[in-house]
C-alpha cells in the first residue's frame, strides 16, 4: 500500500453524503482546507470514538481553518444512522466501491485475528486550499486521532 503524501495534489472527488447529496472536494476547498480522514466502518467502536472526538472538537477546527470529512466504504444510509446515533456535527461520505480510497491509496491488505484481506486503512489527510496534500497523519490511536491533527494545527 502507498498512499499519498504531504506535497503531492489531492485526487478530487464527489460521494454522496449521509443525506446522499453529492460532496465535492475541490468545493469544500474554496471555503477552507479540509482534513479528509478515512476510516474502517461507521459504527464500530474505534471508528465511534475517533468519530466523536472530531464532533467534540469541530469548533476548534473551523477556528483553525478546517473542515473535517469522514469517508468510509458504507452505506449512506449507514453514515445516516451513525451520524444520527453519535450526533456526529460533520460530513460523512460514503465510497462504497472505495475508487476514492484507492486513489489515495488508502485501500489495501490488513490482517485482523489472523485473516488477511483488502480494507481501508485508517489514514487521515489535512488539504490546503491549493489542492495539495499539507501534512498526512498515519500514526495515531483512534482516541487520539483529533489532539494529533490540533497539535499539529498549533
Amino acid at each position: 500500500m502507498n498512499y499519498l503524501t504531504a506535497g503531492q495534489a489531492a485526487p478530487d472527488f464527489t460521494l454522496n453524503d449521509q443525506q446522499q447529496q453529492p460532496v465535492t472536494l475541490s468545493a469544500l476547498l474554496k471555503q477552507q482546507r479540509v482534513l479528509v480522514y478515512f476510516y474502517p466502518k461507521a459504527m464500530t467502536p474505534g471508528c465511534t470514538v475517533q468519530a466523536c472526538a472530531l464532533r467534540d472538537v469541530k469548533a476548534e477546527l473551523a477556528a483553525k481553518g478546517v473542515t473535517v470529512v469522514g469517508i468510509s466504504t458504507d452505506a449512506p444510509a449507514r453514515l445516516a444512522k451513525f451520524t444520527e446515533r453519535d450526533q456526529l456535527n460533520f460530513t460523512l461520505l460514503s465510497d462504497e466501491d472505495h475508487k476514492v480510497a484507492d486513489a489515495f491509496g488508502v485501500w489495501g491488505e490488513k490482517k485482523f485475528m489472523g485473516k488477511v484481506y483488502d480494507g481501508l486503512h485508517r489514514i487521515s489527510f489535512l488539504i490546503g486550499q491549493d489542492g495539495n496534500i499539507e501534512k498526512v497523519f498515519d500514526s495515531f490511536k483512534t482516541k487520539d486521532h483529533h489532539q494529533v491533527v490540533l497539535d499539529y494545527l498549533g
